[in-house]
């Protein structure tokens, strides 16, 4: 699919806007996001689809990079699907060159699964987006591992990744960037053998 023909790609993180969320196991989207933006050596800007975007390129320096839009929705998780829809007109892009980051609980944590397609998995902001988008975007799924004994699910991923976790998560942030990079560049079938863990 030609660049000319087509808007840039969009890689959506998710998470929900705040300080108090943004060490959560449910925000590694937008931990991704951040780590993709100080890759393109750019800055969030407010859009008027409820996120914060950054765009730039991604890959080589030229014309082999390939433009992205790197964008946080700044609604709360549950309704990720408007601002990322908005974003897509607004760009006139196509749903199969929209990829989300999002946190996984069916993966030990770390792990990571690349997707075209599926259902949401009891993920709310997928709820939202593939009410919005229909099914078919990349998913790159962050895996977080279930919760113990008895926990909420809710009260799970709202909850900060704790001292043993944080040691590694720098490492499985940045790779589950590189994996987004080589998705966008190469792929789907050549960034699955790659990183699908």
């Amino acid at each position: 699919m030609s660049e000319s023909s087509t808007g840039p790609w969009i890689v959506a993180g998710l998470g929900n806007p705040g300080p108090g969320y943004a060490g959560n196991r449910h925000n590694v989207g937008f931990m991704v996001a951040d780590l993709l933006a100080e890759r393109m050596r750019a800055h969030f800007k407010a859009h008027k689809a409820r996120a914060q975007v950054v765009e730039g390129r991604l890959g080589p320096v030229g014309p082999a990079g390939r433009r992205v839009v790197v964008a946080k929705p700044m609604t709360y998780m549950n309704l990720s699907g408007g601002p990322v829809t908005a974003l897509r007109d607004f760009y006139k892009t196509p749903v199969e060159q929209i990829v989300v980051v999002h946190d996984e609980l069916d993966l030990d944590y770390g792990a990571l699964r690349l997707k075209l397609g599926g259902g949401d998995n009891g993920h709310n902001g997928l709820k939202s987006l593939t009410k919005s988008l229909g099914p078919g975007y990349h998913r790159v799924r962050f895996g977080v591992g279930r919760p113990p004994g008895r926990m909420a699910v809710a009260d799970y991923v709202l909850k900060d990744f704790p001292a043993a976790e944080r040691k590694e998560l720098d490492y499985f942030v940045d790779r589950a960037a590189d994996a987004v990079e080589k998705l966008v560049l190469d792929g789907l079938a050549p960034a699955q053998n790659t990183y699908n863990s």
